[in-house]
């Protein structure tokens, strides 16, 4: 039994981890949309607010079935967590295999989205949180150079422009923001109008994009798991971390799934577990009532003999 215990309160203790991160998504992804004052985007990719609900309370729904089912002994509610688990990895391997297929179509459908975000920076703090953490994290600028910018009516390179930001960039696409004490969100200022080389002493030239498909062509799983929506608790890779960078393709997606499948696996031995003692309890249970049976056919005629008489 304790081994069984030992697999019981693990699982426990993952699903609850997840159950409490999952509620604090939904509660920061609530929080975020009722404080905006106004909606400018129309479409869930484009809301990071709204996506933390919907990948949140889906989370929530199924950790609650993995930590109340593991705690309760219920092989239905374990099942139906195994079930989601299954189906969820199942989803992350197809949307891989879906986008590395077809892959001129996800290339174009990736890059009308980020010109939307483009076009849209500035009118939602989330949206531009998320724009500015992208180009930092992959030293990008743009969707496919820095001069895609323009598109955006604050940074238009144009005479008629009065933005003070006419014919820059925003601040992450700077080039050396790490050591500096002090942020400078001016260094973006004026670079659209200069050429690549005399940008590139400034900020990052190359294209989000580009760096974007490079990324998933060594992530194919975990950028199925981000299409399913559930690697926001399975991963955390990092495209500056050098031990990432060293690893291989094979290894970066067993990384990716490796915590989904633990859990699988502990899901699937506790509910061999509990079936195996319900099966013995039943067992035991008919047993013990062929024998209360036994007992009443030899003594009941007995008495039912000296009630009559």
């Amino acid at each position: 039994m304790r081994g069984y215990r030992t697999i019981k309160y693990t699982l426990f203790t993952f699903c609850y981890c997840f159950w409490v991160v999952s509620a604090v998504l939904t509660a920061v992804g609530i929080y975020a949309k009722v404080a905006k004052e106004k909606d400018v985007v129309d479409t869930l990719a484009l809301d990071p607010a709204l996506l933390l609900i919907v990948v949140g309370s889906f989370m929530f729904l199924i950790t609650f079935f993995g930590c109340f089912g593991a705690l309760r002994n219920s092989a239905h509610l374990l099942k139906t967590f195994l079930g989601i688990l299954v189906a969820v990895l199942l989803l992350q391997v197809t949307a891989g295999v879906l986008g590395y297929l077809f892959t001129d179509l996800v290339m174009e459908r990736t890059e009308k989205l980020m010109m939307k975000t483009v076009v849209r920076y500035r009118e939602d703090r989330d949206l531009e949180n998320a724009i500015d953490f992208i180009q930092k994290k992959f030293q990008c600028c743009g969707v496919e150079s820095y001069k895609d910018w323009s598109r955006n009516i604050y940074f238009l390179c144009s005479d008629a422009n009065p933005s003070v930001e006419a014919c820059g960039v925003p601040f992450s696409c700077c080039t050396d923001q790490q050591n500096q004490t002090v942020l400078n969100t001016m260094c973006g200022f004026g670079m659209q109008s200069l050429d690549t080389g005399a940008a590139a002493r400034d900020i990052f030239t190359a294209g989000c994009l580009e760096k974007i498909v490079g990324w998933t062509r060594t992530n194919m799983v975990l950028v199925g798991g981000l299409t399913a929506g559930l690697l926001l608790l399975e991963n955390e890779n990092s495209v500056t971390d050098e031990s990432t960078v060293r690893q291989l393709p094979w290894q970066q997606g067993v990384t990716a799934v490796c915590p989904q499948v633990c859990l699988i696996c502990l899901a699937s031995a506790q509910i061999s577990i509990v079936n195996k003692v319900r099966k013995h309890q039943k067992n035991q249970e008919s047993r013990d009532r062929a024998a209360s049976h036994r007992k009443e056919s030899v003594w009941l005629p007995a008495f039912a003999d000296i009630a009559d008489q």
